[in-house]
């Protein structure tokens, strides 16, 4: 098994690498910081070792510049729930706080390789339909025009109600495209900052504002060779569309703090629960992109127009909910799967997990009542 170590600390450094090299299975290698490894790094590497705190390059930037690539293993001598948190929302595998002593980190890196082998093998098992639980006809129809869309290039408007499940349709229209093994890269742009959101696409140069310490690529170029799915486009401010025009035009990018455009081979999928008609009608958003990125619009209708699916959708938000917090089996009584059938579900796909993951959670016996979904509360 190859492993990366990154630290910049050489005691620890040389530390892991030495007790780690007792190992006949570990071929490792270990660097000094995070842009050195980035140049270094190569496809045969099983597992990446990193510190979080290291200058130039922190670990959390080091990740996201891996572009979901490798498996990840983070250490640290502070740990906070922030940090921990952003780093699994960036795919990162484990979490050590030191000091810790070799053996648990020999067994975070084979939880971390059987994990990924184990993913491996259910992602190749995945049918055509990738992670949708429930079937409809409304779904299906849906689905159809995604896989026709998929097998070209063109930019694909995904429009619908908040928690229909926008990112899943982006997710299946890359992972049927000629771009499946490359990164899918994603941003909600109603999550950033107005300030944030032109080096978070673009990247920046160093020294380009007062933070910028090193020289960072955005989701463009992490994303290059494969899809970049925009959420939420509608909130993108109006001063910033321009620039996002150019790129999809001219297909290159021009970091913040730089002058020489970069050449981007990138997929454009977008996402809004807004009506862009009339934010356009209101100056809120240009016309000129609208019409580049709706070359083929996709319309998902809500939940309670895919009633079809509610419980399929329930039945494995039900067990993934038990495993996880290892609740043993439980199941929905006839009332309680009426319950769910008659609700309308403002908030969608979204809200259903949530009713049914509190459900799991606050019920006393293995069977869920009608009384344990808290429905009527909402009615």
């Amino acid at each position: 098994m190859n492993i990366v170590i990154v630290e910049d600390d050489i005691n620890m450094r040389k530390s892991l690498e030495i007790a780690l090299g007792d190992y006949d299975e570990f071929n490792v290698k270990a660097y000094k910081s995070a842009i050195e490894a980035l140049k270094k790094l190569d496809d045969n590497v099983d597992v990446i070792v990193t510190d979080i705190n290291m200058p130039g390059l922190d670990g959390l930037e080091f990740i996201k510049e891996l572009g979901g690539k490798f498996d990840v293993i983070i250490m640290t001598g502070n740990a906070t729930l922030n940090r921990a948190i952003e780093s699994v929302r960036l795919g990162v595998k484990d979490f050590l706080t030191k000091p810790f002593d070799v053996e648990t980190l020999v067994t975070a890196i084979k939880r971390t390789k059987a994990l990924s082998q184990k993913q491996k093998v259910k992602k190749e098992q995945v049918d055509d339909k990738g992670s949708f639980v429930g079937n409809s006809p409304n779904l299906q129809k849906v689905l159809d025009i995604a896989a026709k869309a998929a097998r070209t290039d063109v930019s694909v408007m995904i429009m619908g109600e908040s928690g229909v499940g926008k990112e899943l349709f982006a997710n299946f229209i890359h992972k049927n495209s000629k771009r499946k093994n490359e990164p899918f890269m994603a941003i909600n742009m109603a999550a950033i900052p107005e300030n944030l959101l032109e080096s978070e696409l673009y990247g920046y140069e160093k020294g380009a504002f007062t933070d910028a310490t090193s020289t960072k690529k955005g989701l463009f170029e992490l994303a290059n060779g494969g899809t970049l799915f925009l959420d939420e486009i509608g909130e993108m401010p109006i001063n910033l569309q321009p620039k996002l025009l150019r790129a999809l035009q001219e297909r290159e990018i021009v970091r913040v703090g730089a002058s020489k455009p970069i050449k981007i081979d990138v997929r454009i999928v977008c996402a809004t629960n807004a009506n862009l008609q009339d934010k356009i009608k209101n100056g809120e958003f240009r016309e000129d992109l609208f019409y580049r990125l709706n070359t083929v619009p996709l319309l998902v209708p809500p939940l309670r127009e895919r009633r079809d699916e509610i419980l399929s959708i329930a039945l494995f938000a039900l067990k993934k909910a038990c495993d996880e917090y290892e609740l043993g089996i439980k199941f929905f009584s006839d009332e309680a799967k009426n319950e769910l059938l008659s609700y309308n579900y403002p908030g969608n796909i979204r809200e259903l997990i949530s009713i049914v993951e509190r459900a799991a959670i606050l019920s006393n016996d293995s069977e869920i009542l009608k009384e344990d979904l808290f429905i009527y509360a909402k009615k």
